[in-house]
């Protein structure tokens, strides 16, 4: 029995007695006294609070356990946030399985330091990132694998990664706009444009000329061609664009949009009680530029189109307040835009949105519910059942609810719509269902990206790690199963079963992230497969060697002081796993060359002496003997 007099215990007074049923748990008893109530194993709230194992064994949701051996069922891609970087995570077990670098320099793969990322990356790129978004690309509504793209919110880029390597193959700094944020993909047919918000409003020209032209600022809607990376078109709109999506036809894009007062300041842009939806004509844009109809900015030879308010472009829905996330949900019907500094989220019925443009109908007739939830609406995910679940900030709760059954309710008929709110540790942002932005959500897990973990976790000092916590949806009820802590807020992410991730266990030497490696040896003579040789160009040096564990092909090489060096690696095993390294020593140089793979990285010889060179990925017993010098005469 609990003690009801124990003051180590929650109190429960009244109002949690009275509490709506639809609050599957109080915070009051979560924060309280969790441990104390796992001791009472029995019924009410101290058996929701059993650990996911044990609720397991008792016929309860699924176990975020996975045996050694075992497979995870789903890939993550977490956003690294403001590290730069996407991690991939295996669910359910949680358990991070790889870091791609993207924006950032990471020592461990050589990534911002070898010839092959500062190409991608770009020699004047900045080796920083804020990482909010990560998105597949699709066919027909359904990942297809190929790639996975992601926003630089700091650097205004747009990058891609490879789904058959998972690396960072292109990188496109977004021109005329500052700060992209939103970004989805173009689920139907496929995926030819990524869509990314550029958040900030600016003037242009932006040369110091009319700063203050408050009046004339404005920010931009880009379509980036997701095979090419280059921008296709931008459209101007009004207000601070945030999180954006698409629909199921390929017709249409829509981006929520706040600072409908074009302020400046933090109590400017919360004066209007209603900011809006603005939807993009992707068929009406693209025959605008097919004609012609468009201007260029500054330096860019980008398309710019004006979709502003009248434009016929676009359309803009009135929304409350500050609206923040925009999701379609997976049968195409419905998108939902979360209110933000408004309890209610606002359901749009996509197929309206013909009507809409042909002038039938006002932007107001495509809202067919608006109805509360909480405070702090954010992001709204789907099962493929009809139920969606929308994280509430302030609250820090997410909240399952039947969306038929809250248009019923818009209505005016008097049914609950609510099926459940579960307490999250602390304040969530995004959360993403199994598949749940394809045509194939499947409902089994919900992931719910908390901002604050506060006592969650063992402290690290003042900085705090934040808390990813996993749920099981597959039942009638959510049923949080893991929480687990995570670094330099991952923003977002996306949740894809293993079946759409075709991943390549070796290289093909023909793969063109080394291309232009491949082709510098190819002038010099070199072939990379047999050759280990020095060619000197002046004072430019290009070693070439291959690696077969536990040896390079060669064991030194001698050049001059002041020699631009650039030591070129072919890995030759052919097994999986067997990934060489290569590190020069005290001068700031390793990189990873997985099998089959060609790498390169130069660097200045400005220490005469003896310099030596190793592999510092663990490849073969006699790893620590993977070893040779480089010897550096005196100029």
């Amino acid at each position: 029995m609990i003690n009801p007099k124990d003051k180590h215990l929650p109190k429960i007074d009244t109002e949690d007695a009275q509490a709506s049923e639809h609050v599957k748990m109080s915070r009051r008893l979560f924060l309280g006294g969790s441990a104390a109530l796992m001791g009472a194993a029995g019924a009410g709230v101290g058996a929701s609070l059993l650990p996911a194992t044990a609720q397991a064994a008792k016929g309860g949701p699924a176990s975020a356990h996975v045996g050694p051996g075992e497979l995870d069922e789903y890939y993550g891609f977490w956003s690294g946030g403001h590290s730069g970087e996407v991690r991939v995570l295996g669910l359910p077990s949680m358990r991070e399985l790889m870091r791609i670098p993207v924006f950032n320099t990471d020592s461990a793969t050589g990534w911002g330091i070898t010839n092959e990322s500062k190409e991608v990356l770009g020699n004047t790129g900045h080796l920083n990132g804020d990482c909010h978004h990560p998105h597949m690309s699709m066919t027909d509504g359904h990942y297809d694998g190929k790639y996975i793209f992601i926003n630089d919110k700091a650097n205004s880029r747009v990058a891609r990664i490879r789904g058959d390597i998972m690396k960072t193959d292109k990188i496109t700094t977004i021109p005329n706009v500052q700060a992209i944020h939103g970004l989805r993909v173009q689920k139907v047919p496929h995926t030819k444009y990524v869509f990314a918000n550029a958040e900030f409003r600016m003037p242009h020209p932006n040369d110091g000329s009319e700063m203050d032209a408050i009046d004339k600022y404005f920010t931009m809607f880009s379509a980036v061609n997701a095979e090419t990376m280059e921008v296709d078109w931008q459209v101007i709109v009004d207000g601070n664009l945030d999180n954006t999506d698409a629909d199921y036809t390929g017709k249409y894009a829509f981006s929520t949009c706040y600072n409908s007062e074009g302020a400046v300041d933090l109590a400017g842009s919360m004066r209007a009680e209603r900011d809006h939806l603005v939807i993009f004509n992707i068929e009406r844009i693209e025959a605008a530029v097919k004609a012609g109809k468009f201007t260029t900015l500054g330096d860019s030879k980008v398309p710019v189109l004006d979709g502003r308010k009248g434009s016929e472009l676009t359309a803009y829905v009135p929304v409350p307040k500050n609206p923040h996330g925009i999701n379609t949900a997976p049968g195409g019907k419905y998108a939902v835009a979360n209110g933000k500094l408004s309890p209610t989220v606002t359901v749009f019925q996509l197929d309206k949105f013909d009507a809409l443009f042909e002038g039938k109908i006002k932007p107001r007739d495509t809202v067919v519910a608006e109805v509360e939830l909480g405070l702090g609406p954010l992001h709204t995910a789907f099962d493929g059942r009809g139920n969606a679940y929308t994280t509430l900030f302030i609250d820090s709760q997410v909240c399952k609810w039947d969306v038929e059954k809250a248009i019923k309710a818009y209505n005016g008929e008097k049914v609950n719509y609510i099926v459940q709110k579960l307490d999250v540790h602390y304040q969530p942002g995004h959360n993403h269902t199994t598949m749940g932005e394809t045509r194939d959500a499947d409902g089994k897990y919900l992931i719910s990206l908390q901002k604050f973990s506060k006592d969650r976790f063992l402290q690290c000092g003042p900085l705090h790690a934040e808390n990813d916590q996993l749920i099981d949806i597959s039942g009638d009820e959510m049923v949080l199963i893991h929480d687990g802590p995570t670094y330099a807020e991952p923003h977002d992410c996306m949740i894809v079963h293993r079946s759409k991730v075709k991943t390549r266990k070796l290289y093909d030497r023909k793969d063109p992230t080394f291309a232009s490696t491949v082709a510098m040896a190819k002038a010099d003579g070199v072939n990379l497969e047999t050759d280990n040789k020095v060619i000197r160009d002046g004072n430019k040096v290009r070693v070439y060697m291959t690696s077969v564990a536990p040896s390079y092909g060669m064991d030194k090489f001698t050049v001059k002081q002041g020699d631009e060096v650039t030591v070129v690696v072919t890995n030759l095993d052919q097994i999986e796993d067997v990934t060489h390294g290569f590190c020069m020593v005290n001068h700031g140089v390793q990189m990873e060359i997985s099998p089959q793979q060609t790498a390169s990285v130069t660097f200045v010889a400005d220490q005469p002496g003896v310099h030596w060179y190793y592999c510092n990925w663990f490849c073969h017993a006699l790893h620590m003997e993977m070893r040779g010098r480089m010897l550096v005469e005196k100029a």
